[in-house]
């Protein structure tokens, strides 16, 4: 007799994938017998992620439909959506999973309206606090709709809407639970990074920035994360500038440099967002203007309207603006501390527990 199944659709993006594998993870540390599988398409970041955390990833052909992609891309999306379906129906026919959770991206769509037609027990989760295009179509089909913001409730039409927070990495959840505390005296800790492929528009602005003599590095010390484009032509500016900020192409300990930041400079991305609020940190969020939906701009404007950060559109992001910032966060610190507190009441811990277990209690 083959153990219960529970399938995860998830694509695209880390935003959609980390969490996908936080909660596949909490899965079996809940019940190790029950097995975990995911679908993606063939093209997608989870081919990387997925194999590396030990799951077996299916295969889904399907593209983008979104507003922000060229008129021929969707069209060639829309006309392939039948075949897209047919090959969910014959994965969840032959896989017959327990349960079925999409966490967003292309894939999503054509397997989570398959497993609901086929009677299969059915969970969406929204990361973004404007619902994505595909999720908005899927709500009605669902049992429960599970979101991070309870903004994302207005644009789903579903039977059950429940706000569950957004599943983050253990090492991340370990700082929530410590108190970092500094003397005001000592240098203001500012933190930049754009995502695993860097911001050129935020690194243009930064590094010049740190090069105008605008910013004190006698009260400021900072971190760049470049990402890999821009890595050896910003540090090659820092050096000539003879600025001491540390740059990098890639974290790999952002537990640490969480711990470490007062200040981050990002994206608004749910899953930075996300982190941003578990650690309880000051920021100032730059969003991304092409994200799907304009996703990014709702994600920091959900924090703003409770006073847990700032948002400066990219537009408005200048040399001259961030110098300001800086500047003003370095001479008054109890800033740092009014909008880390209220980002803190953003996050909701071990959401990734709270999926996991609706997931297993669920009855197909």
């Amino acid at each position: 007799m083959k153990s219960k199944l529970i399938l995860i659709a998830a694509g695209g993006t880390g935003g959609h994938i980390y969490p996908a594998l936080a909660i596949a993870q909490a899965i079996q540390r809940l019940e190790p017998s029950v097995r975990v599988e995911f679908v993606g398409t063939p093209h997608g970041l989870e081919n990387q992620l997925v194999s590396r955390e030990g799951f077996k990833l299916h295969h889904v052909e399907i593209g983008r439909l979104n507003r922000n992609v060229r008129f021929g891309e969707r069209l060639k999306t829309f006309l392939r959506l039948p075949l897209a379906l047919v090959q969910s129906a014959l994965l969840v026919m032959r896989l017959r999973p327990h349960a079925v959770l999409g966490v967003g991206g292309f894939v999503t769509g054509p397997v989570l309206l398959a497993a609901a037609l086929l009677g299969r027990k059915c969970l969406l989760w929204e990361p973004n606090a404007h619902a994505g295009l595909a999720n908005r179509w899927l709500a009605p089909f669902m049992r429960e709709c599970l979101v991070v913001f309870d903004e994302a409730a207005k644009g789903l039409r579903a039977k059950k809407i429940t706000q569950v927070g957004m599943p983050i990495r253990s090492k991340i959840e370990e700082i929530s639970r410590t108190t970092q505390t500094r003397e005001a005296s000592e240098k203001l800790h500012v933190l930049v990074f754009g995502g695993s492929q860097g911001a050129r528009a935020i690194n243009d602005v930064v590094v010049e920035a740190m090069c105008s003599g605008q910013v004190n590095f006698a009260e400021v010390e900072v971190v760049h994360q470049t990402g890999p484009n821009d890595f050896a032509r910003i540090i090659q500016r820092y050096r000539d500038a003879s600025v001491p900020v540390s740059a990098h192409e890639y974290l790999h300990d952002m537990e640490k440099r969480y711990a470490w930041a007062d200040l981050i400079i990002a994206r608004a991305g749910t899953g930075t967002v996300s982190e941003i609020s578990a650690v309880g940190k000051a920021a100032i969020l730059v969003p991304l203007p092409s994200a799907a939906d304009n996703h990014q701009q709702k994600n920091a404007e959900a924090l703003v309207s409770k006073g847990a950060a700032i948002m400066v559109l990219q537009r408005d992001f200048s040399t001259k603006e961030l110098s300001r910032l800086i500047a003003s966060f370095s001479k008054d610190r109890s800033q740092l501390t009014r909008l880390g507190d209220a980002a803190k009441k953003f996050y909701q811990p071990s959401a990734d527990v709270t999926i996991a277990r609706k997931l297993l209690e669920a009855n197909s």
